[in-house]
């Protein structure tokens, strides 16, 4: 099945792009969070980022560079908050992978990333040795 944004890849739905090369495009969202929200996707469907080739991968990565710039300086933004949401749980609303760049003003009172969980964990020295392991063996 076809996602909204491979739709939009097609021309199905129309949509306010911003930039498009042979595997990346990018599109104002249509439910900003703020003016220049930005969503860069690859053309083809890859549900989470850990689907995505390698290669595809680094066209991603180089869209997003290349737009962070153009959208920070097109709406005069302080700054920027770039993200994935990677699964369902973590709030992916679209199985299509895509990346925000949701452009940030001082007075914009969204805070930093930290602010969406509430607080830190409480992980003793152990845990995290055993974590940091077990992350660098599946690396």
């Amino acid at each position: 099945m076809s996602t909204i944004f491979s739709q939009i890849v097609e021309g199905e739905i129309p949509a306010r792009v911003v930039y498009e090369d042979e595997t990346t495009i990018a599109f104002l969202d249509a439910n900003p969070l703020a003016p220049g929200h930005t969503l860069v996707i690859p053309k083809d469907e890859y549900e989470r980022l850990n689907d995505v080739p390698d290669d595809v991968a680094e066209d991603l990565y180089a869209t997003v560079h290349r737009l962070v710039p153009a959208v920070e300086e097109s709406v005069d933004a302080d700054a920027s908050t770039v993200a994935f949401n990677n699964g369902e749980e973590a709030g992916q609303e679209v199985p299509h992978v895509h990346c925000h760049i949701v452009p940030r003003f001082e007075s914009d009172g969204a805070g930093p990333i930290h602010a969406m969980f509430g607080g830190q964990e409480d992980i003793d020295d152990d845990r995290l040795d055993e974590i940091a392991d077990e992350i660098e063996s599946r690396a």
